[in-house]
């Protein structure tokens, strides 16, 4: 399994090709797409690049799918025997980032479609099978 640490968003995540990560708003319209390149460190397939702090030459590509909110976080602020309440609320504002590539040196290490499964369905008789590759 390949997968890469990366700093976005004021966040280091680990991401993987062909999923999808809810980040903090980054001000990029949906279905564009996006390069990062703070990347902390890739394994592909038990092999390790670390970086000081910074692996150069990477990177990681994605595509903004929405811009959305959080959930609705509350705030309550209570003095007792004052008789002062504050009751507030938050909700973030998020992007979706579909991760597309991870790339090294300009050579793409791990692509999203290395991921997916092929499934092969086959019918004999009536009868349906499914095989996983």
């Amino acid at each position: 399994m390949s997968y890469a640490i990366i700093e976005a968003g004021g966040q280091q995540l680990r991401v993987e090709p062909g999923r999808f990560y809810d980040i903090n708003y980054l001000g990029v319209e949906p279905d564009s797409s996006y390069s990062i390149d703070k990347v902390l460190l890739i394994n592909n397939n038990d092999e390790i690049s670390i970086g000081q702090p910074y692996i150069e030459g990477a990177t990681v590509e994605g595509t903004i799918v929405e811009n959305r909110r959080g959930r609705k976080v509350i705030v309550y602020k209570m003095r007792p025997k004052k008789k002062t309440r504050k009751k507030r609320g938050h909700r973030q504002e998020l992007s979706r980032l579909m991760i597309n590539s991870i790339s090294l040196n300009g050579s793409v290490i791990v692509d999203d479609s290395d991921n997916i499964p092929t499934v092969e369905t086959e019918v004999v008789n009536d009868q349906t099978t499914t095989t996983e590759e």
